[in-house]
């Protein structure tokens, strides 16, 4: 059995055409499907078109609605650990992944001895320029400052055995980014280039303000360096500063103390006052996240599933 972890967030148009198109692939793979639509506290009729799937032999519809939108990572974990089929995909209901490639991922995954198949885009046509330049500002970035390799262009959308998903579950930090723990796991990875495309229905709900925020928890969550760079840029300021005291005591000590006026002075202080508040904005992040993993609170939270519907309706 093949498990589909599909997230949604507003995806009412999107879902149908969805279906249809991995209903179409689903003969190609000889397998059956185990649809887990994940409704991350949409707002339309995301969940009404859910329901309205047909199981049908070749496929069972299954779903989790959340009692508020906890974001995509959390929608990803909950399919995870709701999934059971020996292989296991994560896919965006947008058809942005591409499903006619499961046919050539699960052949790929059955006939070598690797334990996932990844997707990445082969380029970034359609995306506006700023994104994909701060994208790939990104991937450079971390992959020089954490020892976790995340591939440039690498989707959501993979094909894993269930002793790799079943590795990925017991990451439980309350703090996720997927794209990380898919690599820092381990296991032979393989990826497939695709070229990009459009949204098949809806609008993204990713501005580039959350991808933004997004791009600097993969940072902290896989890395120290900024905390380094804290370290360094206070280290840096105390030495600058040590130099330019010593500077203006032998010039008063040699040629009398010329010095005129406060604005230097305000200046040095400035400066001086913003490097303190980087470094404490920094340490800040860090904290933040340590005080959001000691709570220990729910990842996410479920409000209904098939299961408790249906006994609804026979009651």
């Amino acid at each position: 059995m093949l498990s589909i972890i599909v997230p949604c967030f507003n995806e009412e148009e999107a879902i149908p055409l969805f279906f249809t198109e991995m209903e179409k692939i689903q003969p190609l793979t000889g397998k059956k499907f185990e649809y887990i639509f994940v409704d991350d506290g949409s707002k339309d009729g995301t969940l009404q078109a859910i329901k309205r799937l047909p199981s049908s032999i070749g496929s069972n519809v299954r779903y989790i609605s959340f009692s508020r939108n906890f974001g995509k990572e959390a929608a990803l974990y909950a399919g995870l650990q709701a999934s059971t089929g020996n292989l296991v995909t994560v896919m965006d209901v947008d058809l942005q992944d591409p499903p006619e490639l499961l046919p050539q991922m699960i052949q790929k995954i059955e006939t070598t001895d690797i334990d996932c198949v990844g997707t990445r885009r082969a380029d970034r046509k359609g995306e506006p320029p700023i994104r994909s330049f701060f994208a790939k500002t990104f991937y450079h970035l971390i992959n020089k400052i954490s020892d976790t390799h995340m591939v440039d262009g690498a989707r959501d959308f993979r094909l894993m055995t269930r002793q790799m998903v079943d590795s990925v579950l017991e990451v439980t930090e309350y703090n996720r980014f997927s794209k990380g723990i898919f690599s820092w796991v381990g296991y032979k990875t393989e990826y497939i280039s695709f070229d990009n495309r459009e949204r098949s229905a809806g609008e993204t709900s990713w501005s580039f303000w959350k991808l933004f925020n997004y791009s600097i928890d993969g940072i902290i969550n896989f890395s120290d360096a900024p905390l380094n760079i804290a370290s360094f840029v206070g280290a840096l300021s105390c030495v600058g500063s040590g130099i330019a005291l010593i500077f203006i005591v032998f010039r008063a000590l040699l040629f009398g103390d010329p010095t005129s006026g406060w604005p230097s002075i305000v200046s040095i202080l400035l400066f001086i006052g913003g490097l303190q508040l980087l470094s404490l904005g920094i340490i800040g992040k860090y904290i933040g996240k340590i005080f959001l993993e000691t709570k220990k609170r729910p990842i996410y939270i479920v409000k209904e599933t098939e299961d408790n519907y249906d006994k609804r309706l026979k009651s």
